[in-house]
């Protein structure tokens, strides 16, 4: 017992021993302890900034590695600030840079420098319209272009920025007059009717229509109405997104089928409050000027052409009779389309807030003058409003965005061109000593008569959205968006008498003046659903929506004429006589339901469903309601076993898309039965006519659309290469169906049985060339080959149609004469006769068939950057023909000028030259083959070109405080192209080419 008891006191006391021993140690250590973990919890201010080594980056998330609701994005500047202990770890990504962990330790600055990394290219963000996906996710057709490449580029309207960069998007100006617009066909002509092609365009998510503004009758200057889109300030641009495939514009249904382009806004970033400004001032030339005869050249011309038509100069030929100087020369090219455009353009904004609220507020003024003599201007100024707010929980989130533009343009009631191009250079002079107009006695048709009439346009647009969402659950969210849009246009072409010659004694009782006034507003709500959830190795993303929109337009044109004064032609009260040509109001109201389903499994394998079912007030009661969809899948192949250890093939990924889009753009009431005012007075009574017939089959223009594509990147990505090929059907065409006259109707308004078909090949490549420290190059390679053909047409041979189309042929043909040559003996321009009946008639020789579609076309672009400098540019080339120079001039030999070529003409029998005889209009035979010759392929030649359509130098300055850049840009620099004609690119004739523009300026922001 004693032994035990011992045994136990003894292990009772070493017990008691270790444990004041292990107390003790720990409590001194405990000491220490405390004050160390409270240093390691005690936040600190971590500032800093972030560059690529050279300049700094905006926009970087930093965040705390382990804990949550820590993140902030860097300002403008690249500099960041948070709390944080000294021993927590920062975790800093960018897109388009490797994700990097950098340990605090005891830092208070921490500058960081971010590595590029092309691989997380691919985990982009998308905008594909209701929803977004990760660029190596996507299964449809996106193109894109950022404000990297929109902010580079001197222009004021966003077409303008989109050509040459992406494939499948065939961009072309219509005129050099600031104001004008853009054509746009994005893969093809789908429809019949050319204002049925045009894309639908969303700006943060509200529809804008992109319908010419009012009639076209006051716009005389333009070759089509003033374009809306002119609204949309370039600068103000985030991004740019195409939708081209099915599975991408399905979703849009009825309005999809020629393709979708989202507009997207900056928004406001978290940050320090920041004031940004870019102040730039540029001028504008006419490209280039034709070649045309001297006064010694052009009167040896006219001379020839009286004694080839044996007569002496008459009377009227004042330019060889020795009424005007023979030895004065002008070259009317310079002396009325020579002049300089003066460009101004100032951007400024003011941005920053908190991690949950953010705003940004900009503005912009653009002034161009014009390249014509006078004093003709175009004035653009542009606000812009937008603020994001997101719950402390993160569940609610809403955006709200607000532009209003102002645009007054004021130009001659004429263009030039034509003009400029015809007229006799010894021609006198065109102001008298004492400053007026000079007539010549009579004798002279002075041009600038055309700058006594003006058009002036005005217009004000306002586009607003808002965005509310909230998240139900973590897989569950409700969201809706609201757009409000609306337009005010109104325009002038003031006609005075002192347009005309005094010598007719034409008083203020001979002006007239055409006075329209146009306005569109609509309102739009889509409210959506969307759910996710991963599922075992999948993920499911379902989304369901719709959508309800209405517009109104209305417009009154009126003309006005017998003023007691040209001081008051802008007075409709002051008029004599004044009739209104046009006064209508119309109304669209549209709804649909759609919804996606996108399942994605293991990451690998995509499949995304689309659907819409919409309904339109433009169709008639048979056929109101339509359906639409689209299947698209994708397979990304890189991520199977056999390529994970892969060390070249980086990224690869197989993907195809069928569906069903529409087409809408027919205009309002076309199925009904329409009356409109006779504008006859009968008995004191105005009385009504019928004008259209009614149709209740009149549907949905459908469009079927395949596509399959393959994207690969090799080698980390540096070598990025994407191939598509793409096949659409375009059916159940909206188009007028002619009916016999005896009805007393030109046509019926129908869907006509026709079939079009869009077929094409789209290559993109990028390279990153060379990316090191101080050197970074990178290109971008876009082409497209497509074709167009008319599939089926019932009954084509027996329409009014048949000199129109031939089926199995483009859209855009012209059935032409075939040219043969000059005839050896006598001088004329002869034709094929195809049908060897010895006449030339249109319906039975014209067999030519001529495609002005491009072959193909697409664009070069290059990014060079060396320490503080940047260089960029792009190549854009087309391969296409078009109506060459003789469009412009008459018969050679008549009174007007002519190309130095037409030197080249015949002039005695047996003479082989590529110009005909001389002849001042006597010689009808010649006369009549001339006008010919404009009806064959001998008036269309080559027209393909590559342009250098932009440039953009800059350097950062190296201040400390303050970031700062100056630049030089360009824009239509240099065209490469055997083309004659005024502009290659140019489809319009006797309106003036796009100009070349170079600016330059500074842009600076703290």
């Amino acid at each position: 017992m004693n032994n035990f008891s011992f045994y136990k006191d003894g292990k009772a006391f070493y017990c008691l021993f270790f444990l004041g021993f292990f107390l003790t140690f720990s409590s001194l250590y405990a000491k220490n302890s405390f004050r160390h973990i409270s240093k390691i919890f005690q936040q600190y201010k971590i500032q800093g900034t972030i560059t690529d080594g050279i300049n700094p980056l905006p926009g970087v998330t930093i965040a705390i590695k382990n804990k949550l609701n820590t993140s902030i994005v860097s300002d403008y500047s690249g500099q960041y600030a948070l709390l944080a202990s000294p021993y927590d770890t920062l975790v800093v990504s960018f897109i388009g840079f490797k994700t990097v962990l950098v340990p605090i330790n005891n830092r208070k600055t921490v500058d960081i420098q971010l590595q590029f990394d092309t691989t997380t290219l691919q985990e982009v963000k998308v905008n594909a319209g209701y929803y977004s996906v990760k660029e190596s996710e996507r299964t449809g057709s996106i193109a894109k272009i950022t404000s990297k490449d929109i902010e580079k580029q001197p222009v004021s309207n966003v077409l303008a920025t989109m050509q040459g960069r992406m494939a499948g998007v065939n961009i072309v100006q219509t005129t050099g007059v600031p104001g004008g617009g853009f054509d746009i066909q994005i893969r093809g002509q789908n429809s019949l009717r050319l204002s049925g092609n045009n894309p639908l365009y969303i700006i943060d998510g509200v529809p804008y229509s992109s319908d010419p503004i009012g009639t076209g009758i006051n716009s005389a200057v333009l070759p089509t109405q003033p374009n809306p889109l002119n609204s949309i300030n370039p600068d103000q641009i985030e991004s740019i997104e195409v939708l081209k495939d099915a599975d991408a514009t399905a979703i849009y249904g009825s309005r999809g089928a020629n393709g979708v382009v989202l507009v997207t806004t900056k928004k406001g970033k978290s940050g320090k409050t920041k004031f940004s400004a870019k102040l730039s001032t540029g001028t504008g030339t006419v490209t280039r000027f034709m070649d045309l005869m001297n006064t010694q050249q052009y009167l040896e011309m006219r001379r020839e052409a009286f004694a080839n038509d044996g007569i002496s100069p008459p009377d009227y030929a004042y330019d060889v009779n020795g009424t005007w100087d023979q030895s004065r020369y002008t070259d009317w090219q310079k002396e009325l389309l020579g002049g300089t455009a003066l460009i101004t353009d100032i951007q400024t904004s003011l941005s920053g807030g908190s991690e949950q609220t953010q705003f940004l507020l900009s503005g912009n003024f653009n002034k161009q003058t014009t390249v014509f003599p006078g004093d003709f201007h175009y004035k653009k100024a542009n606000l812009h409003l937008n603020v994001n707010h997101e719950s402390e929980n993160k569940k609610f989130r809403t955006s709200i965005s607000v532009g209003y533009t102002m645009q007054n343009n004021n130009q001659p009631r004429m263009d030039l061109m034509r003009e400029a191009v015809n007229m006799s250079p010894n021609a006198p002079a065109l102001y008298n000593p004492d400053g007026t107009l000079n007539w010549e006695n009579n004798t002279f048709n002075n041009p600038l008569r055309n700058l006594e009439g003006k058009y002036k346009a005005d217009t004000n647009d306002l586009i607003a959205n808002a965005m509310l969402s909230y998240k139900l659950t973590d897989k569950l969210e409700l969201k809706s968006s609201f757009g409000y849009t609306a337009l005010g246009n109104s325009e002038t072409t003031a006609n005075p008498s002192t347009r005309y010659n005094p010598a007719f004694g034409l008083g203020p009782e001979f002006s007239t003046l055409i006075v329209s006034g146009a306005d569109r507003s609509s309102w739009i709500i889509e409210p959506q659903l969307n759910w996710y959830k991963t599922i075992g190795q999948g993920k499911i993303d379902i989304l369901v929506g719709g959508t309800f929109q209405s517009q109104q337009s209305n417009q009154l044109v009126q003309y006005a004429s017998g003023f007691p004064s040209n001081s008051l032609i802008y007075n409709l009260a002051s008029a004599s006589n004044i009739f209104t040509m046009v006064s209508d109001e119309t109304q669209y109201k549209y709804q649909a339901f759609f919804g996606r389903v996108n399942y994605n499994w293991q990451e690998k394998y995509i499949i995304n469903l689309t659907g819409r079912r919409d309904g339109s007030s433009r169709f008639g009661p048979a056929d109101q309601f339509a359906t639409f969809g689209a299947v698209g899948a994708a397979w990304l192949f890189s991520k199977e076993n056999i390529f994970k250890n892969s060390t070249v093939l980086s990224f690869g990924k197989l993907r195809t898309s069928y569906g069903l889009t529409g087409n809408d753009q027919i205009g309002d009431y076309q199925y009904m039965d329409t009356y409109a005012s006779t504008g006859i007075n009968y008995g004191g009574t105005i009385g009504l006519q019928p004008t259209r017939l009614f149709n209740p089959n009149f549907g949905w223009e459908t469009n079927r659309k395949f596509e399959v594509a393959l994207e690969t990147g090799f080698f980390n990505d540096r070598i990025f290469i994407t191939a598509a090929w793409y096949s659409n059907k375009s059916s159940n065409q909206l188009t007028g169906i002619p009916l016999p006259g005896i009805t007393g109707f030109p046509t019926l308004q129908a869907n006509l049985d026709a079939t079009v078909q869009n077929r094409g090949t789209e290559l993109t490549l990028r390279t990153v060339n060379i990316q090191r420290k101080d050197f970074n190059w990178s290109t971008n390679f876009n082409l497209t080959i497509a074709k167009n053909k008319l599939l089926e047409f019932p009954n084509l041979e027996s329409s009014t149609y048949a000199n129109q189309y031939v089926i199995g042929e483009s859209l855009n043909i012209q059935k032409v004469y075939h040219f043969t040559d000059v005839d050896k003996q006598t001088g004329f321009y002869t034709f094929e006769d195809d049908n060897g009946d010895g006449q030339l008639t249109a319906t039975e020789d014209k067999k030519t068939i001529k495609d002005f579609s491009p072959e193909y076309y697409g664009g070069l672009q290059n990014t060079l950057k060396y320490k503080r400098w940047q260089l960029d540019f792009l190549f854009q080339f087309v391969k296409q023909i078009n109506y060459n120079q003789s469009i412009y001039f008459g018969v050679p030999g008549s009174g007007s000028n002519q190309p130095v070529a037409a030197l080249e003409r015949w002039q005695k029998a047996g003479d082989s030259k590529p110009y005909p005889i001389y002849t001042d209009g006597t010689n009808s035979a010649a006369v009549d083959a001339y006008y010919k010759y404009f009806e064959s392929d001998g008036a269309i030649s080559d027209a393909s070109y590559i342009r250098l359509k932009n440039i953009s130098i800059s350097y950062e300055l190296p201040l400390k405080d303050l970031q700062c850049r100056v630049f030089f840009e360009g824009q239509n620099v240099l065209t490469f192209t055997k083309y004659k004609g005024a502009d290659p690119e140019f489809k319009s004739s006797g309106y003036l080419p796009p100009l070349r523009v170079l600016s330059a300026g500074i842009q600076f922001s703290f």
